[in-house]
């Protein structure tokens, strides 16, 4: 049976990394524009805060192109992937490069550029971001929502997964 590590002692980071990774979370792209020029970056941490008034929570890298722009625009949208979008994934992750060279760009109603046939988009505002560790949480306020059918693209221990319904009817916890 593993046993408490102690309060004193560093935890190291990639068994930080190892064991947060035995999450299973799905795969999002955040993006958004600022002067002209769009932006994204490939996230997995990502949440729903609050249901009224709706808002979700997003970490960004720390001194990454796209977290700037987002807390310079003041706006951004969360694309979650579909199963069928891996390559995209895998293309906004990348550091360094133009992530929209070649790509239509589609812009949201609230002008931040979407990823077409994304499993789904929201369309938020920031509503405040603070430093955390080595990264910036964002709260954004969703002001638009656009969602398609399909499968979403997951992620687990590093890799890419499937999401199985098991054929169980929806869970309504607090409903």
């Amino acid at each position: 049976m593993a046993t408490p590590s102690s309060a004193v002692a560093a935890v190291d980071p990639m068994t930080m990394r190892r064991t947060m990774g035995r999450f299973a979370t799905g795969v999002a792209v955040v993006t958004t524009s600022a002067d002209g020029v769009p932006h994204g970056m490939t996230v997995n941490s990502l949440t729903s805060v609050s249901l009224e008034p709706p808002l979700l929570l997003v970490c960004l890298t720390t001194g990454a192109r796209t977290t700037e722009a987002v807390t310079t625009a003041g706006k951004f949208a969360v694309n979650i992937l579909s199963a069928r979008q891996e390559h995209l994934a895998l293309r906004f992750a990348k550091r360094g490069t133009d992530h929209f060279a070649g790509l239509d760009i589609v812009y949201g109603r609230h002008q931040v550029p979407v990823i077409p046939g994304a499993f789904a988009h929201l369309e938020c505002a920031v509503e405040r971001h603070f430093v955390a560790g080595d990264h910036i949480v964002v709260i954004g306020k969703v002001l638009e929502v656009c969602e398609r059918d399909g499968e979403p693209l997951g992620f687990i221990g590093g890799a890419f997964s499937d999401v199985v319904d098991r054929g169980h009817k929806p869970v309504h916890w607090f409903y």
